[in-house]
C-alpha cells in the first residue's frame, strides 16, 4: 500500500513587492517562488536543492508559515495551511518544526540548552512540570549530547553540539514534519556526517519526515528519497535520488552534479561535463520562456519563447525542458549566445 501523503505543495507562488521613492510605492515584485509542485508521503525524505538565490528557502518559510504565499496552495494532512488560524494553527505548528542553518543565532544566548529545549515543553503542556527535566534530559540522551549539556549556554558549545541542540528542541514538540533549512552547511565535513547521520538514525527510530534544504549534493543523496532541482523560483527537475544523480534529464541538473568532484579518475576522465556560463538573472526581472536558457548549453529558440511544463518522463521523473535527456557524448559545447537554433524535429 502507497504512503500517505503528508505535505502537498500546488503551485506555490510567493513575491516580495519592491517599494521605492518617498512614499514606498510598489513598482516591482521579486518573484522568489514561481509555481512550484511536489508531494512527501509520511516518513519520506524529500530534498529540494539549487544554487543561492533559487528559491528553496522561501518555500520552507512557506511551508512553515514564516512567510504568507501569494498563491497556490499547501496542504497538511489534508488542511489548507493558509487558512489555519488560532488552536488549528497551533496544532500545525506543534506538528512541523524547523531545524535552521545557523545554531548560533538560531538559539537564544541568554538561556542554557535545558531551558531552551524545555520552554516548548512547558509552553504546550506536553508533560507535567514535574516531568519537564527529565524529559530535556531524554532529548539530549536521543540527540547524542550528555545531560550535563542542560546547563551550558550556546556560547559553551561547538557548532556541531549548538545543532545537535537546535534538533532537540525541534524534537520536544514531538514533531511529523521536520524542515531541516541548510542544516550542516555551517558546519566542518567531520561535523556534518555526524549531524546528517543523526537525522537519518531520528528518522528511522521516531519515524519522521523531512523537506531538506541544501545545496551539497553528495549529503542530499545520502539523505533523500526524492529529491526536487530548482532554478531561480522555478522547478527544474523532480525524481528519486539515485535515477536523478545516474541519468539527470534537465541541463541545469546535470550541471550541478557535474560540479561535484568525483574522486575515481577514471570516472572524471570519462564523464561528460556541461558548463553553465554567465550569473543567475534577477528574480524582479526574470527572462521570458524558460528562466534557465541564458545560462543552457542545449537552448534553442523555443526556449526564449515558452516555458516547458514539468512532465513526466516515467517512473516519477519529472523535467520542465523542451529537450529533457542526458548530454549526447560527442556534442560540441558551446556558449548559450551560440546555441540558439531551431532544433530539428
Amino acid at each position: 500500500m502507497a504512503a500517505e501523503t503528508l505535505l502537498e505543495v500546488e503551485d506555490l507562488r510567493v513575491a516580495f513587492p519592491i517599494r521605492t521613492g518617498l512614499f514606498r510605492r510598489v513598482t516591482g515584485a521579486v518573484h522568489a517562488v514561481s509555481g512550484v509542485s511536489f508531494a512527501i508521503r509520511r516518513g519520506e525524505a524529500f530534498g529540494l536543492v539549487g544554487e543561492s538565490g533559487c528559491g528553496k528557502t522561501t518555500v520552507a518559510r512557506a511551508v512553515l508559515r514564516l512567510v504568507e504565499p501569494t498563491g497556490g496552495r499547501i496542504m497538511f494532512e489534508g488542511q489548507d495551511v493558509a487558512g489555519l488560524r488560532g488552536a488549528g494553527l497551533t496544532g500545525f505548528r506543534r506538528k512541523v518544526q524547523a531545524v535552521f542553518q545557523d545554531p548560533f543565532s538560531s538559539l537564544n544566548p541568554r538561556m542554557t540548552a535545558g531551558r531552551i529545549i524545555g520552554e516548548p515543553i512547558r509552553v504546550h503542556g506536553l508533560v507535567p512540570r514535574s516531568d519537564v527535566k527529565a524529559r530535556v534530559d531524554e532529548l539530549l540522551d536521543l540527540c547524542g549530547l550528555p545531560r550535563r549539556f542542560a546547563g551550558l549556554y550556546p556560547h559553551e558549545m561547538s557548532g556541531g553540539q549548538r545543532q545537535r541542540v537546535g534538533i532537540a528542541r525541534a524534537l520536544a514538540m514531538e514533531p511529523e514534519l521536520l524542515v531541516c533549512d541548510e542544516a550542516v552547511s555551517a558546519l566542518d565535513v567531520s561535523i556534518q556526517a555526524q549531524i546528517i547521520n543523526l537525522l537519518g538514525e531520528l528518522r528511522t527510530e521516531l519515524g519522521l519526515t523531512y523537506l531538506f534544504i541544501g545545496h551539497d549534493l553528495s549529503v542530499v543523496r545520502h539523505l533523500c528519497d526524492r529529491v526536487g532541482v530548482m532554478y531561480l523560483g522555478r522547478m527544474m527537475e523532480r525524481a528519486p535520488s539515485e535515477p536523478l544523480f545516474a541519468e539527470p534529464l534537465h541541463p541545469y541538473s546535470q550541471a550541478l552534479i557535474d560540479a561535484v568532484p568525483d574522486p575515481d579518475p577514471a570516472s572524471e576522465a570519462d564523464r561528460v561535463v556541461v558548463p553553465l556560463q554567465g550569473e543567475v538573472p534577477s528574480p524582479a526581472n526574470p527572462p521570458p520562456g524558460c528562466v534557465f536558457h541564458p545560462r543552457c548549453p542545449r537552448a534553442a529558440r523555443r526556449c526564449a519563447e515558452e516555458a516547458p511544463p514539468l512532465d513526466d518522463y516515467g517512473s516519477g521523473h519529472a523535467a520542465a525542458c523542451w529537450f529533457a535527456g542526458p548530454p549526447e557524448p560527442t556534442a560540441t559545447i558551446k556558449p548559450p549566445q551560440e546555441v540558439i537554433h531551431d532544433h530539428a524535429g
